[in-house]
């Protein structure tokens, strides 16, 4: 049920006082829009507040001071309900191996960064530094610190260290978010081995075959699931990669709100790619007749880039519940099963 809105006056300083209360820049350095609404905010995250000190305590218990985390079906459930700001990077690094590979591999990073640099890999990560998070204040030259040195750092090592990756556009945000939760290069270095090469491999190779192949499994995803959508996209002959191509390269950066993507994030460091898909089917299978309405190519675009906001998706804690509900069952059988088909056929067309 929709509060009733005070009228313009009383609300634009009720709004006023939010904003001076919530502060202009949000606590990972970005600056709010001039569209912000402070006061629904305000009230937000006054209950989502609560949710967090109470996860944190339960965190603080389970963890007691390690630095060592095992995978076990408790801390699965921890996880999907959201890591702490404060334990997230050292549960990022236990999930997905990074750590191991930190272990393992000391000196690395280091030695990457000291070797002798390709200079077109030079030119353009620096091309794209000044592109990185406009908007976000540790992202500016004039910062201290600033972060672009790190990040310039994070994508010249992770170029070197994986060649037949470089760098290519897209990268920049998921290592500058890296950054933003770590505080730490080599940490978010190899954070970025785990995604690209695991987690999310093929994607930001040269002919992103695995990108690609994934775009068509949601298609497939969304037959079944969703096939009122599907017939609409098939309908005004809309590809899948026209709607859904940054959700997937961006890994959902700067399409959902930051505290909604973290929470995404935390699930795929520790559950894999598969939670992309479920945050994908989600968007769609709940503004699905928004979706259906659309007359035409540009209305089914804009109807995509509508369903990523509004108060379902800034409801990080509500809409992470969805992910896991709506979609129904998604096994990793099924998804190996599509990708094997859909890569066979993307090759086959590009052959």
């Amino acid at each position: 049920m929709e509060k009733s809105k005070p009228s313009n006056g009383s609300r634009s300083a009720a709004d006023r006082g939010a904003k001076d209360r919530v502060g202009r820049v949000d606590p990972y350095g970005f600056e709010r829009s001039e569209d912000f609404d402070y006061e629904s905010y305000e009230e937000l995250m006054s209950e989502y507040l609560v949710v967090l000190t109470r996860r944190s305590i339960k965190w603080s218990k389970l963890l007691k001071g390690k630095s060592k985390v095992q995978k076990n079906m408790k801390l699965k459930r921890y996880v999907r309900k959201g890591i702490p700001n404060e334990h997230r990077a050292l549960i990022w690094m236990a999930a997905s191996g990074a750590q191991d590979q930190l272990e393992r591999n000391p000196g690395h990073y280091q030695s990457l960064l000291g070797a002798e640099h390709d200079p077109k890999l030079v030119e353009t990560i620096k091309t794209d530094l000044n592109r990185t998070f406009p908007e976000n204040i540790y992202f500016r030259k004039t910062s201290n610190p600033c972060m672009q040195k790190a990040l310039y750092n994070v994508l010249l090592a992770y170029g070197h260290y994986n060649p037949a990756v470089g760098y290519c556009q897209g990268m920049n945000f998921i290592a500058g978010y890296l950054l933003i939760v770590t505080k730490d290069e080599e940490k978010s270095f190899w954070l970025m081995e785990a995604l690209l090469g695991r987690i999310l491999p093929d994607y930001y190779s040269p002919a992103m075959l695995g990108l690609k192949t994934d775009q068509e499994v949601l298609g497939e995803l969304v037959k079944v699931k969703i096939p009122p959508v599907w017939q609409i996209m098939v309908d005004h002959n809309v590809m899948w990669t026209l709607v859904v191509s940054r959700w997937f390269i961006c890994l959902y950066i700067d399409i959902l709100p930051v505290e909604t993507v973290l929470r995404i994030w935390d699930c795929l460091f520790y559950e894999g790619s598969k939670i992309l898909f479920r945050v994908a089917l989600t968007l769609i299978h709940h503004n699905q007749d928004l979706i259906q309405q659309s007359q035409s190519l540009p209305d089914v675009c804009q109807s995509f880039k509508q369903i990523t906001h509004g108060p379902f998706v800034e409801e990080c804690h509500t809409f992470m519940q969805k992910i896991f509900t709506e979609p129904g069952s998604l096994s990793m059988t099924t998804l190996t099963k599509l990708r094997a088909t859909c890569r066979s056929r993307i090759t086959a067309e590009e052959s």
